[in-house]
């Protein structure tokens, strides 16, 4: 749900939040990884099965991907920085 939120606070549009089903881990990554591929241009560096898989997901894999993240939406002008 974590990955969904994150995607959604920058694409509201892209899908009702608020109807995912917390239940239905498999949907809700893929959904967050392939709208966060389509809408900015984020390589989806995590598998599905993967994180349904494990009980609890490799930290410095997770933090990889939100790091690609970040950079997409920068990239997208969707996350302000502070220039030098």
């Amino acid at each position: 749900m974590a990955f969904c939120a994150l995607i959604h606070k920058f694409f509201p549009d892209a899908f009702d939040y608020a109807a995912l089903d917390p239940a239905q881990r498999r949907h809700n990554f893929t959904l967050a990884f392939s709208t966060a591929e389509k809408l900015a241009d984020c390589a989806q560096l995590l598998e599905v099965d993967d994180m349904v898989r494990l009980a609890v997901p490799d930290s410095k894999c997770v933090y990889t991907y939100i790091q690609e993240l970040y950079r997409s939406l920068v990239q997208k002008g969707l996350v302000k920085t502070k220039k030098k």
